[in-house]
């Protein structure tokens, strides 16, 4: 035990005693994260402002571009990372050293050394702000573009900007559980951190092996020449469905083959956007992890759905086995324009007139298992970190706690004091509370529903947090956030679409600040500077992003409409066509009226139930079998929410994504650990930079032109009747009638 005295953020003198471990508590951590620290280093450089800066505005304006496409490009931070070395390399051989505004406060350097890992990190900070999207753009689309409604750009600007900031609240209440202990590694990180070292650190190659850097290149450079088949020549590749070609006139086995719209069985696809485009790189994935997500997927995918639809469980074989549109009772798509007022409610007689809303078999599916994964995780989290919740808060309170080398280093940096959240927070909160008031009309959200969003996101951090810094997978709040707003302000989509995005972005954005921070305690950047980029970058991608969308929805004919667009146009939204589906379902139409007493799918609500026995079962299991160190392995949110990306993600990125995360966490971690220890992160870093470089390139010179080459193996996969019903007397465009 070390006990010291120090200075407090308010200055007052306090005891302090830690338990300090000099290794990791995760091996993977221990493995990857170097454990020394050079606290000389400058950091808030000239060249560290410039490069961020411009990297956040080109992500966020080159992200938000392509968010309305077909097949929608996410340009990620890896690029600036990789991009940003040799720039840096040379501002540091070309800038000046004389100091600017030489004798005054001011005084500072625009070359002040060698272009350093530091400077690096707090670059690529900026860049993630501008690579991760702004959620609320989905409310934009779907008010102005596919409700065809009026939104003036003053109430988005601040719905858009008041979204990503508030997560800054609950991140700083978090951060001292979340990013502190070495337990929440946050395994997305160590991607990062092994592709700094590798741009930086100049280690020697092993006999007859290569050194990161140079195995870095070469994935890089295989990833960009091998993506040009996939990306242009041979797109079959995205999603290889060959148990489609054994039935070309069968709907069944086009079903069951299709990798895009059926169960995906034998298909796989060989590129890299179809592996990790929704769940993330499978090579940072812890392997418990990934096999929970594998049995998950199979439980829903092959299991619950297709009993579900040939029993014809809610006349399921009126409409496809997977799909995320909403059909009326005969099977074809509902129009929606029909049942909206003037005043943006539910228009009750024309919906009497109608007909109920159907959802297609997977997609009631993935809400149940939605419903069963909010239980499972607060059930989950109580039964086995509830403990160790109980045992940091104490410490926290009593200033005793136990840190592991890393936290170690920290302690030399001031910390950012409590009340700078606590001031983002409250400024934030005036804000949103003057836009939903003032323009109550547009936004239809009263300030009650402000606060209770707001409450959902305050209780759901931790237990989420937990999850994700440990397993590498998100829950997500989306749909109960959706449910208590349906119930509580039904018929209002506005009003429900804004509070999920208030209950659920604003959680998510404090996770993606704390992994951040995480990233920023890996590389020993001081605490205050990482607040300050943060801070910054999200503020300017904010702007960046909402300028952009509104171009975009002025310059585009018909953006978002497939009905008004021509058969090849790129522009059709996929994305926000979910997100407005699920406006319909929650908002518009309401819960009661899909799964309350007034719906179809009331049985639906079970899964409320089963989610929360699941993780008991579980945990009675590991105490009767102690021994058995597998059980607690069984992580229930991860596996009921293995399918929560779907749609707009499919089976075949599924398959793919667990065979690729299998053969890196499992065979090659237990087999060829010092292949795994050396290459394994550095691996996903080329992966992702290649083919995000090479797919902006055909995008520039061949796909904005509209050069195509047409032969069969651009057909996608060939599964054309996989996405037509079964039942007889049901008539569909392109499918045969029973």
């Amino acid at each position: 035990m070390d006990t010291r005295i120090t200075l407090g953020d308010d200055g007052v003198a306090k005891k302090i005693e830690e338990e300090v471990a000099d290794e990791c508590p995760i091996r993977q951590v221990e493995l990857t994260v170097p454990k020394t620290d050079d606290p000389t280093m400058p950091i808030l450089t000239f060249r560290m402002w410039v490069l961020g800066v411009v990297s956040c505005v080109l992500l966020s304006f080159v992200n938000q571009f392509f968010w309305y496409r077909k097949q929608p490009l996410t340009v990620s931070s890896v690029c600036v990372q990789i991009a940003v070395v040799p720039i840096g390399q040379l501002m540091a051989k070309m800038l000046p050293t004389r100091p600017v505004l030489e004798g005054t406060r001011f005084e500072f350097s625009l070359n002040p050394g060698p272009f350093n890992i530091k400077e690096h990190v707090l670059i690529t900070i900026f860049a993630n702000c501008g690579a991760g999207s702004v959620y609320a753009t989905h409310i934009l689309t779907a008010v102005k573009l596919l409700y065809k409604r009026k939104l003036s750009f003053v109430p988005a600007f601040l719905v858009m900007l008041t979204t990503q900031v508030l997560g800054f609240g609950w991140a700083g209440l978090f951060r001292k559980f979340l990013v502190e202990p070495g337990e929440m590694w946050w395994p997305s990180n160590l991607v990062q951190v092994s592709l700094f070292r590798a741009l930086h650190e100049k280690t020697g190659r092993t006999k007859g092996g290569l050194s990161r850097t140079q195995f870095f290149l070469i994935a890089m450079i295989g990833a960009f020449a091998y993506y040009i088949l996939p990306g242009y020549l041979f797109i079959m590749l995205t999603s290889f469905s060959w148990v489609c070609w054994l039935g070309p006139k069968s709907i069944l086995v086009q079903q069951l083959g299709s990798g895009l719209e059926g169960l995906g069985i034998g298909s796989f696809g060989v590129d890299w956007p179809t592996v990790s485009s929704y769940l993330g790189s499978p090579l940072c994935s812890p392997w418990f992890a990934t096999a929970n997500v594998a049995v998950g997927f199979v439980l829903v995918m092959y299991c619950m759905t297709p009993l579900s639809y040939w029993f014809n469980v809610y006349k399921a074989k009126s409409f496809p086995i997977f799909s995320n549109q909403l059909f009326a009772r005969n099977g074809s798509i509902y129009d929606i324009s029909t049942i909206v007022d003037s005043q943006f409610h539910l228009d009750r007689n024309a919906y009497s007139a109608s007909g109920p809303v159907h959802l297609s078999t997977f997609f009631a599916m993935t809400y149940g298992m939605g419903f069963a994964t909010l239980s499972a995780t607060l059930v989950h989290v109580l039964l086995f970190n509830g403990s160790e919740i109980w045992k940091q808060t104490r410490r926290a309170f009593e200033g005793t706690k136990t840190i592991d080398i890393h936290t170690r280093l920290m302690k030399k940096y001031k910390q950012v004091p409590m009340w700078w959240f606590i001031v983002i927070l409250v400024v934030n909160l005036a804000l949103v509370f003057f836009s939903v008031q003032y323009y109550i009309e547009s936004l239809q959200l009263p300030w009650w529903g402000v606060l209770l969003a707001c409450g959902i996101a305050l209780f759901f951090t931790l237990p989420i947090g937990i999850i994700t810094a440990t397993t590498n997978q998100q829950p997500g709040l989306n749909i109960i956030t959706e449910y208590i707003i349906g119930y509580m302000y039904p018929e209002r989509p506005v009003a429900n679409m804004l509070f999920k995005v208030y209950g659920y972005i604003s959680m998510t954005q404090a996770l993606t600040f704390l992994a951040d921070f995480k990233l920023g305690h890996y590389m020993k950047i001081p605490p205050r500077a990482m607040f300050m980029a943060q801070v910054v970058g999200t503020i300017i991608s904010v702007f960046v992003y909402t300028v952009t969308a509104w171009w975009l929805m002025a310059t585009i004919p018909n953006l978002c409409d497939t009905s008004m667009l021509p058969a090849d146009s790129p522009w059709t939204c996929p994305m926000d066509r979910v997100f407005f589906d699920a406006s319909v379902i929650w908002g518009l139409v309401g819960p009661r009226r899909i799964f309350g007493d007034l719906g179809e799918y009331g049985n639906v609500n079970w899964f409320f139930f089963g989610g929360a026995i699941a993780p008991l079962l579980v945990w009675l299991a590991h105490k009767a079998f102690p021994g058995q160190k597998w059980i607690k392995l069984i992580h229930m949110p991860v596996l009921l929410g293995a399918t929560s990306m779907m749609p707009p993600a499919t089976a075949v990125n599924f398959t793919s994504w667990v065979i690729v995360g299998f053969l890196s966490g499992f065979v090659a971690y237990r087999y060829r650990p010092e292949w795994w220890k050396r290459y394994n992160y550095v691996l996903s870093g080329g992966l992702d930079a290649g083919t995000a470089f090479v797919t902006i390139l055909i995008f520039l010179t061949l796909g904005s032109k509209g050069i195509a080459v047409d032969w069969w193996g651009n057909n996608v996969e060939g599964c054309p009747l996989a996405s037509c019903p079964t039942a007889k007397g049901v008539v569909v465009d392109g499918c045969p009638v029973f």
